[in-house]
């Protein structure tokens, strides 16, 4: 093979790998969130842990790929917490929510690049974006904050921190666990 066909061969593997992930998401968003705009008193999405940590990794790599990122399996951090309502009050059900976070090895001048990447994709797909920045003090410190209107996920990519990552995270809206069978 020529050096241009694996190149092709590359890209194309790729991109498929893209549409494949943007389809897996479409598909996991569209079967566990209400369709319409959510409502205060609607019922609460069910997930198992396993299957919200799923679909947060799902959302992760979708970003990073979106900018061709690869991420470090070794950082991921999935942190479960109880729900609580905005006076403290919680319910005796076990709905919680996942903050998942990973981080990506880039140098630090690429960190505005990569972000409007992501929130270029983020755009495409329907989320609002809620904060952005490219940098502070003239220095790269690249974020973007967004939301998703109906399934009411919270994502950032950021500068994170560490001077040549990137972090990548998610924040679920309060999940329900599915009730055992009787």
């Amino acid at each position: 093979m020529t050096p241009l066909y694996d190149r092709a061969t590359r890209n194309a593997s790729r991109t498929s790998r893209s549409l494949l992930a943007a389809a897996v998401l479409v598909l996991t968003l569209g079967a566990c969130m209400s369709a319409t705009t959510p409502g205060k008193d609607d019922p609460l999405p069910v997930k198992s842990k396993a299957e919200a940590q799923a679909w947060a990794q799902q959302i992760t790599q979708h970003m990073a790929d979106s900018a061709g990122l690869r991420t470090d399996p070794s950082t991921a951090n999935p942190f479960f917490n109880h729900c609580t309502g905005k006076n403290g009050e919680s319910a005796p059900d076990d709905r919680y929510y996942l903050m998942y976070s990973i981080f990506s090895a880039v140098p630090l001048a690429q960190h505005p690049e990569v972000i409007r990447k992501i929130r270029d994709m983020l755009q495409k797909e329907g989320l609002s974006i809620k904060g952005y920045r490219e940098a502070i003090d003239d220095k790269p410190d690249a974020l973007v904050d967004a939301s998703h209107p109906t399934s009411r996920y919270f994502v950032t990519a950021s500068t994170g921190g560490r001077e040549n990552t990137i972090l990548l995270q998610i924040i679920t809206p309060c999940l329900m666990p599915p009730t055992e069978a009787s």
